[in-house]
């Protein structure tokens, strides 16, 4: 049996899927045959939505949710994320399909509300307790502020402390900052790399190599 088999991973993707021809839908399908049961994060509806007609023209199991869909996302204060109510990504990933996530929270006094991607899918992870979170940027990782080299592993914390330094592109201090909160509470660990790499998911699922860069370290149960 494979190590993450029956285990949720959470795809934080970009528009590369939509752009350009890329192996994910193919490594996603492939990963489902051995029971690694991936959930998308999409940067906005629009998004979301194209991507569910681009897997389902491969693999007929794609599901649009938003943040609305069973109360999944309600609206924390200042737009921030509720409670995650995970069950239907639970019902949906054990029968074989793949939730794709619109970025917005369910406000019971209005209209919804847009929420980060990045911070979705750091929720979402660690609401399902994911094997893994992956994100992506087309900066391939995190470099070295000084040296400009990829820096291969960080903890949550250096990886916050980078975050907040100012010096990374603001995406992509996005997207570590949400890797180091969805370690500290739960998931596996988290990746960023380019998406655009051929049978990425599959690598890092499938093989004992990382792409880009990881965040790794403890789990800390308290407030991220």
């Amino acid at each position: 049996m494979q190590p993450f088999a029956g285990r949720t991973f959470v795809v934080r993707i970009d528009r590369t899927p939509i752009d350009e021809r890329t192996t994910l839908a193919a490594d996603l399908a492939f990963l489902m045959q051995r029971d690694v049961r991936p959930i998308v994060v999409a940067p906005d509806a629009g998004i979301a939505r194209a991507y569910v007609r681009t897997l389902n023209r491969q693999t007929n199991v794609a599901v649009g949710l938003s943040g609305a869909d069973a109360a999944l996302l309600p609206a924390g204060r200042l737009e921030a994320i509720g409670v995650v109510q995970p069950q239907i990504l639970i019902t949906l990933t054990e029968a074989g399909y793949i939730p794709v996530i619109e970025p917005t929270a369910l406000a019971l006094g209005g209209d919804d509300v847009d929420l980060s991607a990045d911070d979705v899918a750091a929720a979402i992870g660690a609401a399902t307790a994911a094997a893994r979170a992956i994100f992506f940027h087309e900066s391939g990782g995190v470099l070295d502020p000084e040296s400009q080299t990829l820096l291969a592993e960080l903890t949550p914390a250096e990886a916050l402390a980078l975050a907040d330094e100012g010096l990374l592109d603001p995406q992509l201090a996005a997207a570590v900052r949400a890797a180091a909160h969805g370690v500290r509470n739960g998931v596996g660990a988290a990746q960023i790399f380019d998406g655009r790499i051929a049978h990425g998911a599959i690598v890092e699922f499938l093989t004992a190599s990382h792409l880009g860069t990881q965040v790794a370290g403890a789990v800390y149960r308290g407030a991220a």
